[in-house]
């Protein structure tokens, strides 16, 4: 197998490395060579995340270039069009429907782009969903990264590898039932 490039991009606290290590633990179940790297940046304070995942035979770098990434997943569409640049042409990106303003827009200082999800489905294959609202009805925000996760292997055409199983691996115990009923919302909505 060709050594295939995912690049998780989203906004501090948005549980976007705790994704990519559940991905990572997926497949390197699954038997895959797999490579992670990440940058937190100022995620502590609401800034920029990122977190490139590398799968196949055999892996021999961690990261990726600019035009390199197969997929994309956004948890946030702004951060979709900041990153797109790293997809390929015929990249696909999952995309959250989801807008939370950096600390210049909340000052004031800048204003929020608009058409983001425009301008990706203009130019790439992309999944979008509420994954905040999927969350949120399922009793908690916070398992938002896990809806999104759920849409993402779906989307990838991933199904046989054991997802929940990285999950219940990877996912303290106490938010188990949680996660996994997210996962499988994520899921759910890219089938509709």
């Amino acid at each position: 197998m060709a050594v295939k490039h995912a690049i998780l991009v989203g906004v501090g606290g948005q549980g976007a490395i705790l994704t990519a290590k559940v991905f990572v633990c997926g497949l390197m179940k699954a038997g895959y060579d797999v490579k992670m790297s990440e940058v937190h940046g100022m995620s502590q304070r609401g800034g920029s995340v990122t977190t490139q995942v590398h799968w196949g035979e055999k892996v021999f770098s961690p990261v990726i270039g600019p035009g390199a990434a197969d997929f994309l997943v956004a948890f946030e569409k702004m951060e979709a069009v900041r990153y797109a640049h790293f997809l390929k042409p015929d990249g696909v990106a999952v995309i959250n429907d989801f807008s939370q303003p950096s600390a210049t827009v909340a000052a004031g200082l800048a204003e929020y782009p608009e058409g983001c999800l425009e301008a990706m489905t203009d130019n790439f294959r992309c999944f979008t969903l509420k994954a905040a609202e999927i969350a949120e009805g399922l009793g908690s925000a916070k398992c938002m990264n896990i809806v999104l996760f759920g849409a993402m292997t779906h989307a990838l055409g991933m199904d046989e590898i054991d997802w929940e199983a990285a999950i219940r691996e990877t996912v303290p115990p106490k938010f188990l039932d949680l996660n996994l009923a997210a996962y499988r919302a994520g899921r759910a909505a890219v089938n509709a």
